[in-house]
């Protein structure tokens, strides 16, 4: 079975959580997770075939794809899940990961591997420059108190300009990411961009 990645469970209580961000801008101790028991089964189907796709799993942040896919009411999930204060910020330590049946890493364990393979500190794997500055507003579950149920947030939607605002910054990173990313594969393999840059 491959690994599953976003998919872990708060260490006390066991409940299964996803994590939507890993860290967050200014408290890279603390990670926001939806506790799947806690939305409509709809919501809920409609997240986890998000996260077992290839978009989900080829996501850095879940957040990443979920701030693209619509839940059934045609409003989109990172969103929809803020709003209606489904997003729980939890402490890294009290998560664990659960890649497989088999495994399982402390989330903040994961953080440190993934910030040493990166050459960066954990804080820098924060996503900057997103909605993660609106979503991390989201209210704090006392370490020890994960399960804690958390009440929705009065908050207004975003504007279409904030969210417009969003979705460029979301895409400029993208962007970027990709230009790395293709970079790499030309280094790796260069014939492959000449081949393509041959065609017309």
């Amino acid at each position: 079975m491959a690994n599953m990645k976003h998919i872990g469970r708060i260490k006390k209580t066991g409940r299964k959580v996803a994590v939507v961000f890993r860290t967050i801008p200014g408290d890279p101790d603390s990670a926001l997770v939806v506790q799947t028991e806690n939305i409509k089964d709809a919501d809920h189907d409609k997240l986890m075939t998000l996260i077992e796709s290839n978009t989900g799993q080829t996501a850095d942040e879940l957040a990443d794809a979920m701030t693209r896919t619509p839940l059934g009411d045609g409003s989109m999930m990172l969103n929809s899940f803020h709003l209606t204060g489904k997003l729980t910020k939890v402490s890294t330590s009290d998560i664990e990961m659960t890649p497989d049946t088999a495994s399982t890493i402390s989330l903040d364990e994961l953080n440190k591997m993934i910030a040493e393979q990166k050459g960066v500190s954990v804080a820098d794997l924060a996503v900057g420059g997103s909605s993660v500055e609106t979503i991390a507003t989201a209210e704090t579950v006392p370490s020890g108190e994960a399960s804690a149920t958390v009440e929705a947030a009065k908050e207004q939607p975003l504007s279409d300009e904030q969210l417009a605002n969003n979705m460029r910054a979301d895409a400029d990173r993208l962007f970027k990411e990709a230009t790395e990313l293709r970079k790499q594969a030309e280094d790796l393999d260069p014939s492959k961009s000449g081949k393509s840059s041959g065609k017309a």
